[in-house]
Order: structure tokens, then sequence, then C-alpha cells
């Protein structure tokens, strides 16, 4: 029968070699993954080997990183979904992590996908775990990720780890988008408004209201307003651009700080109306995260960790902060969410839920479809409602700019009314 000669990775890390006797290589990759490891190399032998006791090898920690600036190198969100759908691709068909790496180094096409895969691949080849290769690009991929893969290697089902990093990457491109979309419209009508305004104010005014002071006669309130803002635009303009800019500096200082940073994000957080959609992206993402954590096998404490930052909002990575203490305290998720009053009542009873039924994973997933579906109702509702504001509000001006002329008009034509008689 054929004998394989296997170097994988075992729960720790460390690079195990050994050899098996098997049918086809297939079954010895299944063999390996079956002692928990994380197969590497597979190779067929030609001839029998002195031993087939598999021996650990000491990890070298060095490693040649391909991709220049790994820290620093940051990858759009689409080239970190393919990439991590290929590589699942490739280790559901059977291939070894080094076979699959190696192959995804000379088909992705991408500047920087390729030398990453090759950064990866050469980690592997000096001993190193994929999830602490991973670790050298921090910018690329996240501790969810890393820690995620990690859970895969622990437990030698990285193939199917990947396969739900894929969709839930895909889950979290779909909700960023959906809010972003819902924005781009009525951020289109602001410039186009102020873009509007700014012409009427600054071209079509003076040219109209020079000709009424060439006829001497004394024009009305609402013109003159106008003539002094117009005067204010043109000959100020710079006032309000070091304003703006004083402003923007101050606001910066102030969110540099912790304080300040909370105090802002609690601001945002309970914004009427518009903080709905960062509330249930928040509740969508949360419950969709956690619970594909915790079907990985990630304890509760680490996922808790890890989503402090999923918010990206301060004040609730603090109210998260709080959730952890009280779980180590001994209380339930459920509870110690309830406590900080950050969410809805029917999300906390469905954890509870979940939690009594032993089905917690599946549970979550449920709540974050619920979730997804009142992101989607907040994001119709506001892309309804922002463009009529919008459009009242430059209606407003509007009108107020062509009231003041045809104030001048009505003027001039009951000045010479009265001279013709």
């Amino acid at each position: 029968m054929p004998q394989f000669r296997y170097t994988a990775k075992d729960s720790t890390g460390k690079v195990v070699t050994g050899v098996l006797t098997c049918n086809d290589r297939a079954a010895a990759i299944h063999q390996v993954e079956g002692q928990k490891f994380v197969p590497i190399k597979i190779e067929a032998l030609t001839t029998s080997p002195a031993s087939s006791n598999a021996k650990p090898v000491e990890s070298s920690p060095a490693t040649t990183r391909s991709l220049s600036g790994g820290s620093t190198q940051k990858l759009p969100h689409t080239q970190l979904h393919l990439f991590t759908e290929q590589l699942a691709h490739l280790l559901s068909a059977g291939m070894t992590l080094d076979e699959a790496l190696g192959i995804l180094v000379k088909r992705l096409k991408h500047p920087r996908l390729g030398p990453l895969s090759q950064s990866l691949h050469q980690a592997l080849v000096d001993g190193r775990s994929l999830s602490q290769a991973m670790r050298d690009f921090p910018r690329i991929f996240t501790p969810l990720y890393v820690n995620m893969v990690s859970a895969g290697e622990a437990s030698g089902a990285l193939a199917e780890i990947l396969r739900r990093l894929v969709i839930h990457l895909a889950d979290v491109k779909a909700l960023r988008d959906r809010v972003t979309q819902a924005l781009v419209y009525p951020a289109l009508l602001v410039v186009a408004g102020l873009g509007l305004i700014i012409i009427f104010m600054t071209v079509m005014v003076p040219q109209l209201t020079s000709f009424f002071t060439q006829t001497g006669q004394a024009l009305p309130p609402a013109t003159r307003a106008l003539l002094k803002v117009n005067y204010l635009i043109t000959h100020f303009w710079w006032v309000a651009v070091i304003a703006v800019g004083s402003l923007v500096g101050l606001f910066k200082i102030f969110t540099r700080t912790r304080e300040g940073r909370r105090a802002w994000d609690m601001f945002v957080w309970k914004l009427p109306v518009f903080s709905s959609l960062i509330r249930y992206r928040f509740f969508a993402q949360f419950a969709r995260t956690l619970g594909t954590l915790i079907e990985n096998g990630v304890t509760l404490l680490r996922a808790l960790e890890l989503l402090e930052e999923i918010a990206g909002n301060e004040y609730i990575r603090v109210k998260m902060l709080d959730v952890r203490r009280a779980v180590v305290d001994g209380a339930t998720l459920s509870v110690a969410l309830g406590e900080q009053n950050i969410f809805p009542e029917l999300f906390i009873d469905m954890m509870s839920v979940g939690e009594q039924s032993g089905r917690f994973g599946d549970t979550m997933q449920i709540i974050a479809d619920i979730y997804e579906r009142e992101l989607d109702t907040q994001v119709k509702t506001v892309s309804a409602l922002i463009p009529p504001m919008i459009l009242l509000a430059i209606a407003a001006v509007v009108g107020l700019v062509v009231y003041g002329i045809l104030s001048a008009v009505f003027g001039l034509t009951s000045g010479l009314r009265t001279r013709g008689h």
C-alpha cells in the first residue's frame, strides 16, 4: 500500500511530520485532519522510511515578507473577500494549505494579493501557522478574522471556517453598502443645492441689483438685505473658511480625547432619525459576528473582546467593557446586555431564549436576519425622508433670493408709474 509523508501544524502551531500508509493522497489528508492537524504538505514516498513516528519540529520565528510594508498595507474589501473565497475553495477541494497558497501566488494577479499570498506561503515554510503569519498584516486581517482562522487551525476545520468567513465578509459589505446608498442621493442634493445658491448669490444677484441701483430708485429692505449678504460672501468669504477650519480643528482636538470621543459618539448614537441607521447596523453586525464566532469555537469572553471595536463607537465600546466584566462575574450575556440599555428588548429576549435552548449561535443568526430587515426598512424611510427636507431648505433659500429681486422689480415699476402720472 502507498505511503505518504506529511507535514502539518498541531493546535499549538508547531510543525509535525510523519508517514501514513493509506490508499491514496485524499485518504492521507483525511487522516491528518482526523488527528486535529492542519496539513501543509503531503508527499508520496517511493521507498519505505526508517521510521513512521511523527515528531515535532520547532518552528522558526523568521519569515521573509514578500509584501513590502506589510504592517501598513491595506487591501480593498472585495480583494480580501476574493482571497478568502479562493483559499476556501482550494482547501475544500482537498489541497493542503501549502499547495493552496502556492496556487494563489500564481493565480491572483492583483498587485497586492500575489505578494500577500507569497508572504503567507513563506511563513508556512518557515514553520509558522497561517494565523500567526496573518498577524503581520493587521491592516488587512482584522483580529476577528485572525482569531477565526486560529480556531479553524485548532479544530482541523480551516476550510469550513474560511467558507463562513466568506459569508461574513459578504454580509458586512452588504450592510455597509445599504447604509452608504441611503446617504449618496441626499449628499448629491446638498452639493447641488449649495452650488445653486452660490451661483445665485455671486452671479445673478449682482447683475440684477446693479441695474436697480442705476435707476436711483430706493431699494426695498429685502433687496438691501440680499445685497449685504452678497457683499459678505464676495468680500469676506475667507472669514467663513477660517471659521470652518477652526471649528474642524477644535472638533478633532476634542474628539482625540477619550472623554470627548465618548461624548460625541453618545450624541451620534442618540441622534433622532439618523441614528437608527447606525443602531440597526450595529445590532445586525453584532449578532451575526457573535453567532459566527461562537459557532466556530471561539469562547464567549474572547468573542466579546473582539466585538468591542465592531461599532467603531467609543460610547458603545465602554458599554461592552462593562458587559464583559459582568459576564466574567457570572452573569449571562443577555442579562449583562440588558443592564446597559443599548439593545432593544426583542434582541435581549431572543438572546435569552437562545442561551436557554442551547442553540445560541443559530439564534444570533436569526436575530441578525431580523435586524438586517429592520435596517432595510430604516434605509428606505431615511432615503425617502431626507430628499424632501433638503429640497425644502433649498427652495426656501432660493425663494428668499427671488423675493428680494422681485421686491426691487415691483418697486421699480411702481416708481415708473408714479413718474408717468
